[in-house]
Parts: C-alpha cells; sequence; structure tokens
C-alpha cells in the first residue's frame, strides 16, 4: 500500500521536504536511530510503541507503517494485541477504534494484501 493510497497529501512529500530545507530527511534519520534500530529494547518492541503512540494521535497512515514495520522486525500477533489492548485500556471507545485499525493493518499485512511502505513523515 503506497502512502499516496492512504492518504493522498503524502504525495507531495518530494515537494514538502524542498520547502522545509529537508526536514522530513531528519526526522527519517532520527526514525531510523530512534526506533528502527535494537537498543536497551528490540527494534520490534519500538516499532510496537511507536504504533500505539500513532494510535493517541489518531493518524492511520502512522499506524499502517508501524503495523508493517512491526511485522517486519518479527512482531508476532500477540504481542499486537497486548499493545492493542492497552490501546483500548486507555483510550476508551475511540482508543478501541483507533486499535481495530492497527489490527486490521496487521491482517493486510499477514495476509499479503498490503505492500510495504516507505517512512512516512505526517505526524512523526
Amino acid at each position: 500500500m503506497s502512502l499516496k493510497a492512504i492518504d493522498p497529501v503524502l504525495d507531495l512529500m518530494g515537494d514538502f521536504a524542498k520547502v522545509t530545507h529537508g526536514v522530513t530527511r531528519h526526522i527519517q534519520q532520527m526514525r531510523q536511530a530512534a526506533i528502527f534500530t535494537d537498543g536497551a529494547l528490540p527494534a520490534r518492541q519500538k516499532a510496537l510503541a511507536a504504533m500505539l503512540w500513532s494510535i493517541s494521535a489518531r493518524c492511520e497512515p502512522c499506524i499502517v507503517f508501524y503495523v508493517q514495520q512491526a511485522v517486519t522486525f518479527g512482531a508476532t500477533e500477540a504481542e499486537l494485541g497486548d499493545v492493542l489492548a492497552v490501546a483500548s485500556t486507555m483510550g476508551g471507545c475511540v482508543g478501541e477504534m483507533w486499535a481495530l485499525k492497527a489490527y486490521k493493518a496487521y491482517k493486510d499485512v499477514v495476509s499479503g494484501q498490503a505492500t510495504t511502505q516507505t517512512e512516512p513523515s505526517c505526524c512523526a
């Protein structure tokens, strides 16, 4: 699934990067260092944490992206379920709806219905 398919505004990222003096590149570098690199926590857990934050921020493109990344780093459905339970509990009805969106993204990834997308710079 391409970013443009999730939100057409993301098709402007190249132009946006130019007018913001490359800020998006720096955000992507921070994301790589902070989330997608093993540290005290494995990247898999950090991608799940980023998904949790995305649910809280209600950023659907970010939810889909971080679910895909978590799966790529080896997150299981059970691990995802634990984190989605936290999202649902902390967010009540609204949290549950956004957690369901993350679970759908997971189902799409493991069924092969979603293609890997490039990093979103929205909401980051």
